[in-house]
């Protein structure tokens, strides 16, 4: 699914488009946010693809949905 992820006041959220659903990111798997997954505050868990750690936000991007942190 498209996700565009953007930082708002410093905080990491995800957009969903088809959902019109937004959601800050709570937890993340790696720091730098790309090639690991990342919770949402509703507690979808979103993997992310592997990109550069200094990519440029705001970015839409295909994003998976995983039923937890333990997939």
């Amino acid at each position: 699914m498209k996700v565009m992820i953007r930082r708002a006041e410093g905080v990491l959220s995800a957009y969903v488009p088809k959902k019109d659903l937004e959601e800050p990111i709570v937890e993340t798997e790696h720091e730098t946010l790309w090639g690991g997954w990342a919770k949402l505050a509703n507690g979808w868990v979103l993997e992310l693809p592997d990109m550069a750690d200094d990519t440029r936000l705001p970015i839409t991007v295909e994003a998976r949905k995983r039923a937890s942190v333990e997939d």
